[in-house]
């Protein structure tokens, strides 16, 4: 049993992943910062279960808040860092202060589009919190360090599917502050021996997806009788894989620590932007209604992950196939008040 520090384990693929640690018996820290983008209701939905385990801690704070970071490191608790939004529950009052031994690091301002319009925001909280956080690990004895990157680094690369060693092209300056963090993470390898497993999401969906993704906004937009806006022609395809898979995989990669490596996390098998919408209407038992607009900057064609390496070192199978995961998240969808009115996490 490790204690794991999940950052950003408050939103989307945090909450589930904690939820998931939990089940594998290790002691878990959650450090979100509840940016108020996302009404903080639904990210506390989101964390209802892990909060009811005695093994669970949930910290509101910045993982540029190097003094907390320390605390939370050294397993302190409960804590109370300075600011208003400050927040620790501690559900075991009596549990033994206990090191993080783990981090996954999930935190970050995520979305394509909206990297374009802040740049320098991306960049604060995408590599300079990365590089903060790799630092005080190094600093605090922690055994391994995984990394949450994504798909975006591979860029308008023709030479699908991707494999890890492929030229990384980003089209994104979200893309561009992935790459960044994968090359710092590199240098705290070489320079100081830090265990660093770097993850490379592909389009991953499911509940509690954020609202601004395209299934999550699609989906509300079909309940509401409302068009779809289509940027391009529906060609574009997205290799979307199950949330649940891709916590499978981080667990998988926490139980295997390596000096330093790169996975591909993804389905294998991309699905055409027109299919998606017809599968997601037709799991709402709805006509989609389009909207036709230009193609947005920083879109690419294709994403299409290679999993071999992941296969064969960490024994990844992705298992729910694109008409199984959305029949879950359109239950999901119908049943989470706050997502049909634009609720989410990261």
């Amino acid at each position: 049993m490790a204690h794991v520090l999940v950052t950003g384990g408050a939103g989307f693929i945090g909450s589930h992943l904690c939820e998931r640690l939990l089940e594998l018996q290790h002691q878990v820290t959650c450090l979100d910062a509840f940016d108020p983008y996302y009404p903080a209701d639904a990210k506390l939905a989101n964390t209802a279960t892990a909060r009811r385990h005695r093994g669970y801690r949930l910290v509101r704070g910045d993982i540029l808040d190097v003094d907390l970071v320390d605390r939370v490191l050294a397993g302190e608790g409960p804590l109370e860092p300075d600011g208003a939004k400050s927040e620790a529950e501690w559900p075991d009052p009596t549990s033994p202060e206990r090191p993080v031994d783990t981090i996954v690091h999930l935190a970050a301002l995520a979305g394509v589009r909206a990297s374009a319009e802040q740049p320098d925001a991306y960049m604060r909280v995408n590599v300079e919190g990365t590089a903060g956080l790799l630092d005080r690990a190094r600093q605090a004895g922690v055994s391994h360090f995984v990394f949450a990157s994504s798909s975006s680094v591979y860029g308008d690369n023709e030479d699908a599917p991707f494999t890890e060693d492929a030229e990384l092209r980003p089209a994104s300056v979200y893309g561009a502050s992935k790459q960044a963090g994968e090359i710092v993470c590199r240098a705290f390898y070489d320079l100081y021996g830090l265990p660093v497993t770097a993850l490379r999401f592909f389009t991953v969906y499911g509940p509690r997806q954020r609202p601004d993704m395209a299934i999550h906004k699609f989906g509300r937009l079909m309940l509401e009788g409302k068009p779809i806006p289509v940027y391009g022609d529906g060609s574009s395809a997205r290799d979307y894989t199950y949330v649940g898979d891709i916590v499978e995989g981080i667990a998988r990669s926490i139980a295997r620590p390596g000096p330093y490596q790169v996975y591909n996390l993804g389905s294998t098998r991309p699905v055409r932007l027109a299919n998606l919408i017809q599968t997601l209407g037709v799991a709402l038992g709805t006509t989609p209604r389009l909207e036709h607009l230009p193609d947005q900057p920083g879109d690419v064609p294709v994403t299409w992950a290679d999993i071999s390496r992941a296969e064969r070192d960490l024994d990844y199978r992705p298992t729910v196939d694109i008409e199984e995961g959305i029949g879950r998240f359109v239950r999901w969808l119908r049943e989470t008040p706050h997502a049909s009115q634009g609720g989410g996490g990261l």
